[in-house]
């Protein structure tokens, strides 16, 4: 398989540096709000992909790696929220499995905001940071070659481009 070509650090404009780390931060999107709907902070993170994925592949890569590490993460705070309002609703029944569900999702959220941090801290500088499985999984979709679309439009290119 055939990938594009991975820009230096020194390549990448300080602006789509800034738009790469911004994908990062899109956790904090209801946090902000005072809100705990973990669902619009992937509303979110996937607005934030659409709006900026022709911004580069430095972009998309960031954007992409950062809205797939947050579904995981997503779907975990949605569990626990759902949980705890049926808790509340029903009858205050906080069994053990409750108090575990809930230590998982906050180890989870606290390893997703180390990650998240040290990605938007890499973007800004322009590196590559590959979260584990999910930054392999954007890699591989933003950078491939795809055969019937990306070399069309290298096509009329001068030589030595």
């Amino acid at each position: 398989m055939k990938y594009h070509p991975i820009p230096q650090p020194g390549e990448i404009d300080v602006r789509v540096r800034e738009d790469a780390m911004g994908a990062y931060f899109m956790m904090f999107a209801t946090a902000a709000l005072g809100l705990p709907l973990p669902l619009l902070n992937l509303v979110a993170a996937i607005i934030y992909y659409y709006v900026n994925r022709d911004k580069g592949r430095f972009v998309q890569f960031h954007t992409l790696q950062s809205l797939y590490s947050q579904i995981p993460v997503t779907l975990l705070n949605t569990g626990l929220v759902a949980w705890t309002i049926v808790n509340f609703v029903r009858d205050f029944d906080f069994n053990g499995m409750y108090w575990g569900y809930l230590v998982m999702t906050a180890i989870a959220d606290l390893v997703y905001l180390i990650f998240s941090i040290v990605g938007a801290v890499k973007a800004r500088k322009g590196i590559f940071y590959y979260f584990l499985f999910f930054g392999k999984l954007a890699y591989h979709q933003v950078y491939r070659v795809r055969p019937g679309r990306d070399v069309a439009a290298h096509r009329n290119r001068p030589p030595g481009l």
